[in-house]
């Protein structure tokens, strides 16, 4: 039997993983194996699920215990604590209306090596420095959809574990490999891009420069391994990450538009420079 507990008292300990913790908290124990991070909505949980992670509780409201929760509920097994109550209480307790009445807490697998991740992928995303929990998963779709084998997030990218990263990418973020490259900002763009470079990547800054090359460029479809990197909100690619680059490209503007949002501009590169 499934192990449903009703919520009476929203300040019980119990529940702090879903109302008292932020993702920052949840994320950063001591013991990184202990960390956790909170998925929502029930397509993003059973990615999740489906993808190898382990869940630590449910939080739903009351009628999904014999609705759309049943598969989840049945897919985590019984010793998972589902914790339910009304919608109106659990609104007080997490402080805003559930998307789709369902959360579950889960932990953060090891993430692999630079190196284990690439090994045999022909065409990986950089994502330096994206702030945005929306831009971040949005770029995860695109690239789910688009056929980019792997993900780099650099160590002042947003975590793509965030709720709403991963609820944007719909969770895609589950399904695409990833890791960080890097573990503190001194460590990108270098020796982050020497490590590509031995790997036998080519990377591609996609920055609109007078020099740069059009992203139909040839000589970008017939790279064998190809790394795509691209940058935060505003500012765009570090100068000198530009600069440690093999190529710098552009994606053509028309109209007079200065640039495409990093989510949109992520989604024509993948598509035109994914592997032949």
């Amino acid at each position: 039997m499934p192990n449903i507990i009703e919520v009476k008292d929203i300040t019980s300990p119990q529940l702090d993983l879903f109302a008292r913790l932020t993702e920052a908290q949840l994320r950063c124990r001591k013991e990184q194996e202990k960390g956790i991070f909170i998925a929502e909505s029930p397509k993003v949980i059973e990615r999740a699920l489906d993808g190898g992670y382990e869940p630590v509780a449910l939080l739903m409201e009351h009628k999904h215990i014999a609705g759309q929760g049943s598969t989840i509920i049945a897919h985590c097994g019984d010793e998972i604590p589902v914790y339910t109550a009304p919608r109106e209480v659990l609104a007080g307790l997490t402080g805003y209306e559930l998307t789709r009445g369902i959360l579950c807490a889960m932990r953060r697998p090891p993430l692999p090596t630079v190196e284990e991740l690439c090994a045999g992928a022909r065409r990986v995303a950089v994502l330096e420095g994206i702030v945005d929990p929306t831009n971040v998963g949005a770029a995860f779709r695109s690239a789910a959809a688009l056929g980019i084998d792997a993900v780099l997030v650099t160590p002042t990218c947003c975590d793509p574990l965030y709720r709403r990263a991963a609820r944007v990418s719909m969770g895609t973020v589950f399904q695409v490999p990833w890791t960080r490259i890097g573990d503190a900002p001194e460590q990108w763009p270098h020796p982050g891009l020497e490590r590509l470079g031995k790997l036998g990547f080519q990377t591609a800054a996609m920055a609109l420069r007078e020099d740069s090359l059009s992203i139909d460029d040839p000589r970008l479809r017939q790279a064998e391994k190809l790394a795509i990197v691209l940058g935060t909100e505003g500012d765009g690619l570090a100068d000198h990450t530009i600069a440690g680059c093999d190529y710098t490209v552009r994606i053509p503007m028309a109209h007079g538009v200065d640039s495409l949002n990093v989510a949109a501009a992520s989604a024509v590169a993948f598509w035109e420079l994914r592997a032949r």
